[in-house]
């Protein structure tokens, strides 16, 4: 099992290339389900989890392939498909979800597993299911699988009113693909307003979708007969360049992050300019510099365009080496406090009261061995490393490479003393 073993200590300088978002580029390789013309994506992440995505669609017989344009790769459902997505292929992955609605839209029938992925709290999968049952579908959940299939007689779904009881974005995302092949109109409430969204929305659309709204909590999709095949380049991913924005604010020095988009990090980017960093952005870039120790920042995690829950980690880690206290508090996932622990094996101070945690900062701290929880909890920990005296081991760092496309090269390319070991 892969580690990553750190030393700690130095700056940070020069360029890091964001790379193509995962939370979109999932659902679009989902959507390539719905035509059977070919789509071509580009920027599309080096991911695990996009791998696990690419293999379940070869299994569902979409062909599929790479080339030689940054992240380019081509997807044709043209053939037979099977419209099963089998708990072999989906167990270490909840984006699995996400070829329900395409499925069923297209093909009216669709059997897929109850999905797996990171354990920090309870994602039910009954909003995607009332959704789709109100758009006509037939549902049940038998020996592990949704089971999905149109009623007798129908040959597509139909368009609906749907208003989930919270927002979710992975349902968003499977509304609006159904949506799109449904007969008439469905309009969506308290729809999720990530930027991930508009951006399935507009690779729709350039298939021959009709959509309106999206990017807003209400998203009006008139259905069409028929879609077609697209080009699309998919998103910059925004928690990586938070991330690294995290990692620069916390080691020091000065970084420009090549793709960044300030717009989809306000929230984030605020507090680290209220915390001593200096940030300057533009099309197409973000840079940040860092000089000394900054202070600490509170703040609340919630959904767009609020401050995002996959960036608490992150920050958390940057307000255990500030000056003062914090109060972190996780609205969103239950269990999603698990690298507190790990930290404080590094020497950081902090206490957990529920849903808050309260962080003491530390003038710093001290490099020990730390086993990642999940995704972005791995992203805090190689933070916390980078700035602790002496060497840190990341254990289980699979959960990083589901989300992070060669963190560790695009470190050491700025300064970081960081390798992975085999």
């Amino acid at each position: 099992m892969d580690k990553l073993r750190i030393t700690g200590g130095r700056t940070l300088h020069g360029e890091v290339e964001i790379s193509g978002a995962k939370n979109a580029a999932l659902p679009e390789l989902c959507a390539t389900l719905l035509t059977d013309e070919p789509v071509t994506l580009t920027n599309v992440p080096r991911l695990r989890d996009i791998a696990t995505m690419r293999s379940l669609l070869d299994h569902m017989g979409v062909r599929t392939a790479t080339h030689g344009e940054r992240g380019g790769m081509d997807f044709h459902a043209g053939g037979p498909i099977t419209p099963e997505a089998p708990y072999e292929l989906v167990k270490t992955m909840r984006a699995s979800v996400l070829v329900l609605g395409p499925l069923l839209a297209r093909f009216g029938h669709a059997r897929v597993s109850l999905p797996g992925g990171c354990a920090i709290g309870a994602r039910p999968v009954d909003q995607h299911i009332k959704g789709l049952q109100a758009m006509g579908a037939d549902i049940v959940v038998e020996h592990g699988y949704m089971v999905a299939r149109l009623p007798s007689g129908r040959s597509r779904l139909k368009g609906a009113r749907i208003a989930t009881d919270m927002v979710t974005v992975t349902g968003t995302e499977n509304f609006l693909m159904a949506a799109a092949l449904a007969d008439g109109e469905t309009v969506l409430e308290n729809a999720a307003q990530e930027p991930e969204i508009p951006d399935l929305a507009e690779m729709l659309i350039a298939m021959g979708a009709k959509i309106e709204g999206h990017g807003t909590s209400r998203i009006h999709v008139q259905g069409v007969e028929r879609l077609h095949g697209c080009r699309h380049q998919v998103v910059a991913d925004r928690i990586e360049a938070g991330t690294f924005l995290c990692a620069v604010a916390a080691t020091g020095g000065e970084v420009v992050l090549r793709h960044g988009r300030a717009d989809h990090l306000e929230a984030v980017i605020d507090k680290l300019r209220e915390a001593g960093a200096v940030i300057e952005a533009g099309e197409g870039f973000i840079r940040v510099r860092s000089e000394g120790r900054l202070k600490a920042q509170s703040f609340r995690t919630t959904e767009y365009p609020g401050f995002p829950t996959d960036m608490q980690a992150q920050f958390m880690a940057l307000n255990c080496i500030a000056q003062g206290t914090s109060t972190v508090t996780e609205t969103i996932f239950e269990n999603r406090f698990m690298h507190v622990s790990e930290l404080m094996r590094l020497g950081a101070r902090i206490q957990i009261d529920g849903k808050v945690a309260v962080v003491e900062g530390v003038e710093r701290l001290s490099g020990a061995t730390v086993m990642a929880t999940d995704l972005r909890a791995s992203a805090s920990l190689v933070i916390a490393g980078l700035v602790a005296d002496g060497e840190t081991i990341v254990d289980r760092i699979y959960h990083l490479d589901r989300g992070y496309d060669q963190m560790e090269t695009k470190l050491r390319a700025i300064g970081a003393d960081i390798e992975r070991i085999r």
